[in-house]
């Protein structure tokens, strides 16, 4: 469906190599045979399915540790209930992992992602706008609804790149933030 939103969106990932295609019915068929799980639903990344499940596992009374070190599950992140673990680096992003890693609180992740891009994905932020830009508006400013009520305050190249985007944040938000309801 981000597709649909945002024709570019991945548009900068090559397709999978030709003789990695053939794989993927091996590794479905491989997991079946272990008994494992495996859930896909077309038109939907993987990570709208892992919220969804997080929401569901919430909703039973349970906690949720999520494995990865995909940042946009961090928007997911809350304490005490849903956690992260990286097993790249051993690292477990609670919500002060989280605002160690990006300076922000896992509320305002979507935000960030909104303003600052995301080149894995292929998603354009506000030009200019790096990490320490976004985190020190979010930090002013709490979110997007309060840096573009001040759009006009900004100064310099910066600001005139924020008041010309300003009609692009609502799709980036919606590109970056991850279904819970799948």
């Amino acid at each position: 469906f981000r597709n649909e939103i945002y024709s570019d969106y991945k548009g900068n990932r090559s397709e999978a190599p030709d003789d990695l295609v053939p794989q993927f019915e091996y590794f479905r068929k491989s997991v079946e045979a272990f008994n494992l799980p495996s859930i896909e639903l077309i038109n939907y990344e993987a990570d709208d399915l892992i919220a969804t499940y997080s929401e569901q596992i919430l909703k039973e009374g349970a906690k949720v540790t999520i494995i990865s070190s995909d940042k946009d599950l961090m928007q997911l992140v809350e304490d005490p209930l849903i956690k992260m673990v990286n097993t790249m680096n051993n690292k477990v992003y609670d919500v002060a992992g989280v605002q160690e890693k990006f300076g922000v609180h896992p509320d305002q992740i979507i935000d960030y992602l909104a303003l600052v891009g995301d080149t894995s994905d292929n998603i354009p932020g506000v030009p200019k706008v790096g990490p320490k830009t976004a985190v020190k508006w979010l930090n002013e400013f709490k979110d997007l609804e309060g840096i573009t009520q001040n759009a006009e305050n900004f100064p310099g190249v910066v600001g005139q790149n924020l008041r010309d985007s300003i009609q692009d944040l609502d799709r980036n938000v919606e590109l970056v933030t991850l279904k819970k309801d799948v």
